[in-house]
């Protein structure tokens, strides 16, 4: 008799769409290396009151961040995230994404050049049309505009 191999058993990744979507938003506020409190309860308020959110399970957010952090040290990390993003978020959410990912990034009423970079990423991974990616951008920056 001659050994069988064991069957090679592909797992499916874990991440839900809206784990996507708290992915996106934490690539916004970690990609300047300093995240801000605003942004953290932008994140917050956002997974609180957006009904894409209604069914979703709070406690897997800080997993999803801890990923999504660990994957910005890896050297390819970035296309990694973006590639399981793109696996597991439906398309007709990707302009969703970047409306969030927009709503952190004016959260604390400030772009960095870090922000201004992955949010651009984020237009292009997402292939998200250029007019709209303009009216989603202008909108939160009005949102959060001050006196």
């Amino acid at each position: 008799m001659s050994p069988r191999s064991a069957p090679v058993t592909e797992i499916p990744h874990s991440w839900t769409p809206q784990d996507c979507l708290i992915a996106v938003m934490m690539a916004v506020s970690a990609s300047d290396e300093n995240i801000r409190t605003a942004e953290l309860l932008t994140i917050d308020e956002n997974v609180n009151h957006l009904p894409v959110f209604a069914e979703y399970d709070i406690d897997r957010i800080s997993r999803v961040s801890q990923n999504v952090l660990a994957l910005f040290t890896e050297e390819d990390g970035l296309d990694a995230m973006f590639g399981l993003v793109r696996d597991n978020l439906p398309e007709h959410l990707y302009e969703t994404a970047y409306v969030l990912a927009c709503d952190v990034a004016a959260a604390d009423g400030q772009l960095k050049v870090a922000e201004l970079r992955i949010l651009e990423e984020i237009r292009h991974e997402l292939k998200i049309d250029r007019l709209a990616a303009a009216a989603i951008e202008r909108a939160a920056g009005a949102r959060r505009a001050t006196l």
